[in-house]
């Protein structure tokens, strides 16, 4: 587009319709914007981004709201205008049937009840001779993750933004058969309401669908002691505990889970406290639940909500955080990279999240209007999404126990 006084002149006066006009700055070739304003809405910013992106549509261009120094706003034309690219559905079908797949293999290894298979078994075997014994677990966390990202995708559509299907991710060789799952918006959130809006549906329909399928989950599994001393080649893995988890158990069993032989010279809490963020000492010789297939889905929709939610970049808890702070946001995340490193020294898997969280946690998703703030219902609920977070935070999310060890 080759800006003419004409045209110069026609998009002054379109930002003169919303906008009070202090001072015009004209980019140049080093400059992102092809034109910046500085001054004051004459009207609420919701319906004056509104108006202004219509105007300006034919244009191929897009007004930025941005908040300004000294109580000014700034409005900035940038050149081009989103258009949604179309995507290919038969590429989320294919992802979604090969993601079933392989979770209905890591589901009939997690429900095998047979003989020890040995070093070098195949247990693609036991996949082929039972293949149904992997339903429970697949359809309960296939819920789960469906919940999720149709919760995003709902979401995007009733703001009226485009968005993909969501893309499954295959892995038969982890714990849950999956990477998880995820959806692209094709344009950038129009403002934080909008922003909020999509970030937190995801893992509020993913929570809501979780704690049943946990609870049920429960329902069906059995508590048993755990041996007081593990033998040379013989280990088993604890699943971390979060106050939502630890409190679901409590519901179905009445006692708190895993319980240890003794809390020693330690108060109960203090003993929680310590084994929640380090997994230690290992309560051998104590009572734990084993967890039947559908438990083990729910406990993994938990981990799924948790992770989604640390507030930080790209996430959906980054979004939260972002839509209530602002470019303040940003100062969380040194935060989020000590505590991650820290509990690394327990769970070496958050040390992969820290560099995740490093390379794009301190990239926010910038909405069209920044000026827009939150209405006091979506501030409430962005606020009771981080509540969620720490609720279902799991500081030790597995932990490998091998033997020779003893109890205490």
């Amino acid at each position: 587009m080759t800006e003419t006084p004409e045209i110069t002149q026609e998009i002054s006066e379109l930002v003169e319709q919303v906008f009070v006009i202090e001072q015009i700055t004209w980019g140049g070739p080093k400059q992102a914007y092809l034109v910046r304003f500085e001054g004051q809405l004459k009207e609420d910013s919701l319906k004056a981004h509104k108006s202004l992106s219509e105007a300006l549509k034919d244009k191929n261009l897009t007004p930025l709201f941005l908040e300004g120094k000294d109580g000014l706003q700034v409005v900035k034309i940038i050149r081009g205008f989103p258009k949604p690219k179309k995507s290919n559905p038969w590429i989320n079908l294919i992802m979604f049937l090969l993601t079933v797949a392989s979770m209905l293999y890591t589901g009939a290894l997690y429900a095998y009840d047979g003989p020890d298979l040995g070093p070098g078994a195949s247990t693609f075997g036991v996949f082929l001779d039972n293949p149904a014994a992997g339903l429970p677990f697949t359809l309960a966390l296939l819920g789960i993750l469906l919940a999720h990202e149709f919760g995003h995708y709902f979401a995007a559509r009733i703001n009226k933004s485009d968005v993909t299907l969501p893309y499954f991710l295959p892995f038969p060789f982890s714990a849950f058969g999956t990477l998880g799952a995820f959806i692209q918006l094709k344009s950038p959130p129009r403002n934080k309401r909008e922003l909020l809006d999509i970030g937190l549906a995801g893992p509020l329909a993913g929570f809501i669908v979780a704690i049943p399928v946990l609870l049920l989950g429960l329902s069906l599994s059995e508590v048993e002691r755990i041996p007081l001393f593990i033998r040379l080649g013989d280990s088993f893995v604890l699943e971390g505990n979060s106050l939502v988890y630890l409190a679901s158990k409590f519901m179905v069993f009445r006692e708190w889970l895993p319980t240890p032989m003794s809390y020693g010279e330690l108060s109960p809490l203090v003993y929680w406290v310590r084994y929640i963020f380090t997994g230690l000492p290992t309560p051998l010789g104590g009572m734990d639940v084993i967890l039947h297939p559908v438990a083990w889905a729910g406990w993994a929709g938990l981990l799924v909500t948790a992770l989604n939610l640390i507030p930080a970049g790209q996430l959906d808890g980054g979004h939260l955080l972002y839509s209530l702070f602002g470019k303040k946001a940003s100062r969380m995340v040194p935060v989020i990279l000590i505590t991650l490193l820290g509990l690394g020294f327990f769970w070496s898997g958050w040390w992969l999240w820290a560099f995740i969280i490093f390379m794009i946690g301190r990239v926010h998703a910038q909405p069209l209007d920044q000026i827009t703030k939150l209405d006091s219902t979506r501030r409430t609920l962005a606020i009771l999404g981080l509540i969620l977070f720490v609720l279902v935070f799991i500081p030790i999310p597995l932990r490998a126990v091998t033997g020779p060890y003893f109890g205490p």
